[in-house]
Formats: structure tokens, C-alpha cells, sequence
């Protein structure tokens, strides 16, 4: 739940922004009427103060026009479409550290029509176009005060030839149970080893509260589930003191919780930093135990000249090597879609 909930003018136009407001207000929280569509008031004396007055603020506002132009997002899916910005979990090793400017508000956008209309033109006859919500935000999180992913749901689920891909490390799946999603959604849930979630992992579900999640998310809907296509994804994957056998129990937990046929796939993402993001998670978690070394990384760039710190080619192999066998085990039918 926010400290702190502001809608900007524009926001309040939109009718999708007047449904959130709806469900925020039956949350009993307080709301604050901006006179601009400019966020103000979020700065505090210094890094540290900002980021918590930032992660305890819900800024509803409208998607900016360059949200219609929707950007690939490979090998997670073909393109990425935002519902949100900004994410109120608290993981160390944050992806979106270093990529979105400015202080880590949550923004959620109340012009969520239109952009599902405009995924209709990113469509290709003739074969399935996947679309992302999760890049920038963990939908489920932020889903009993928006409604969004719900709206998603229904939009995906009635598409012949488009998908829709979530990923969440919350679990509060209930008002996505009984959607109409036609087999059209992937959902999936984001695991990692025990020490990693409680050590790294803030303000997020328990590891057995995210499998009990994925178990009702696939659960036929004959038995009370969802009866979606569901995934895990395995991010970021650690060398943590004993990972192979903190990985081996997290993936026997994971077959004890889809101990029925389902439809499964599973996502494998090392840990990677950028210096830029190195630097910001350093501000925010200055007491933080994640292994920011360079001097143990291998240095990756890319096609624009950035570098990202990843783990070495050796390493890359020894790991790679061990999921992808011992996910063999447990679920031969179950593909894994890339590692990365």
C-alpha cells in the first residue's frame, strides 16, 4: 500500500483513470489532485530519502505518446508494452536501476485502452506476436489498486494471433482466477534460491507463496485455478555459497507445487550490473551483500557501446549446464525458452 497517492490532471480525464480512482479510494487511502501533470514533491535531502519517498509514492498519470511506439524486447517476447513504471518491491540487484530517469516512483498509466488498442498495428498476420508488461514494473504488485492486468487479460483473450506475458514475485493471483484469458496469457512467477529472496528480495511473496501462486495460476479451471500457460522464471540466477543445492531444492519445490500436466516453460537470467547501475543500487542499498565485484565478471557490450558486467564464459557453462539438467529431470516436457 503507498504512503502516498497522487493523479495528475489528465489522468482524472481518462475513464480507465476514474476506475482507479475507484479502487483507490475503496482502499481508504488519501488522494492528492495534482493542478499540473508534473510529479513534484518527491525529492528528499538526499539519496537515500528520495528513494524512499519515491518507492512509498503511486503517481497515476497518462502514458506519453512515445509509449505508442513499442520497442522489441528480446528473448523475453517480440514487443514490450508498460502498464507502469517504476516497481514498489525493494530487490538489491534491481533491473530498472540506472534505466528509468529520475526518482524510482511507481507510475501507472490511466491511458491503458489505448495503449492496448495500439498493439493491434505490432500484430503479423499469419503468426502469434507476444507482448510483455513486465519490463518496467511487476504488474501483479500494483493489480488490486489498478485493475490493469486484469484489463490485459481480458483485451489478450480475445486476439487471434497476439500474447500477453507477465511475471510477478507477488502472489496475489485471486482476481486473475475465472478471467475469460482463452489460453492467450503466460503466466509466470520469478523464483530464486532461499538465501537470494530473503537476503536480496524486500518487500516481496515468500518462495511458497509464489509457488502456491504458480500452482493456482495453473490449476485447471474444473479445480479452482486459472487454467493459464504458466512459467517460471529463474532470476537472477547466483553462485551463492552452496547454490546447487539451494537450486535443487527451489526446483523440487517447483515440481512438488505442478505435480499435474500443465502447460510450462522455464526462463534462466544470470545476474548482471551495469557501472551505472552499480552505482544507483549502491545509493539505495548501501549495506546491500550482493556481489558487485568487477574483478570477478567478464565484461559484455553491446551494439551501442554499453558494458555490463556478467559472469565468466566458464562459469556461464557450469551453471548453464546444471539447469538445464536438472530441469530436464523433473520436467522433460517443459522447454526452456533461453538463458541468458
Amino acid at each position: 500500500m503507498p504512503k502516498r497517492v497522487v493523479f495528475t490532471p489528465d489522468a482524472l480525464d481518462q475513464p480507465f483513470g476514474q476506475q482507479i480512482l475507484a479502487r483507490v479510494e475503496a482502499h481508504g487511502l488519501e488522494i492528492e489532485r495534482l493542478k499540473s501533470n508534473r510529479l513534484t514533491g518527491l525529492r528528499g535531502s538526499d539519496t537515500r530519502e528520495t528513494y524512499r519517498n519515491a518507492k512509498s509514492t503511486l503517481a497515476v498519470v497518462c502514458a506519453p505518446p512515445s509509449a505508442l511506439r513499442l520497442q522489441p524486447t528480446p528473448p523475453s517476447a517480440d514487443w514490450q508494452m508498460n502498464l507502469a513504471e517504476g516497481c514498489p518491491a525493494h530487490c538489491q540487484y534491481c533491473y530498472l536501476a540506472g534505466s528509468l530517469s529520475g526518482p524510482p516512483v511507481v507510475k501507472v498509466f490511466a491511458n491503458l485502452p489505448e495503449l492496448l488498442m495500439n498493439t493491434a498495428a505490432y500484430e503479423q498476420p499469419g503468426r502469434i506476436t507476444s507482448f510483455e508488461v513486465s519490463c518496467y514494473t511487476d504488474v501483479l504488485a500494483l493489480e488490486h489498486l489498478t485493475g490493469s492486468l486484469a484489463e490485459c487479460v481480458r483485451y489478450f483473450g480475445q486476439r487471434a494471433v497476439a500474447r500477453l506475458r507477465f511475471v510477478s514475485k507477488f502472489n496475489q493471483v485471486g482476481p486473475l482466477l475465472g478471467l475469460p484469458h482463452a489460453g492467450h496469457t503466460r503466466a509466470r512467477i520469478s523464483l530464486n534460491a532461499e538465501p537470494v529472496v530473503r537476503q536480496l528480495e524486500g518487500g516481496t511473496a515468500s518462495v511458497e507463496a509464489r509457488l502456491q501462486a504458480l500452482r493456482r495460476l495453473a490449476l485447471p479451471v474444473a479445480e479452482g485455478g486459472g487454467g493459464y500457460p504458466v512459467g517460471v522464471v529463474l532470476a537472477p540466477i547466483m553462485p551463492v555459497p552452496g547454490w546447487e543445492q539451494h537450486y535443487r531444492q527451489l526446483l523440487d519445490r517447483v515440481a512438488a507445487a505442478l505435480d499435474f500436466p500443465c502447460d510450462l516453460t522455464l526462463e534462466c537470467i544470470t545476474h548482471r550490473f551495469t557501472p551505472g547501475s552499480k552505482q544507483v543500487l549502491l545509493d539505495w542499498y548501501p549495506a546491500t551483500v550482493l556481489d558487485l565485484d568487477e574483478a570477478t565478471r567478464a565484461v559484455k557490450r553491446n551494439k551501442f557501446g554499453g558494458t555490463k558486467y556478467v559472469y565468466p564464459p566458464a562459469d556461464m557453462h557450469t551453471l548453464k549446464q546444471f539447469f538445464q539438467q536438472e530441469w530436464q529431470q523433473r520436467f522433460p516436457q517443459a522447454p526452456l525458452l533461453y538463458w541468458t
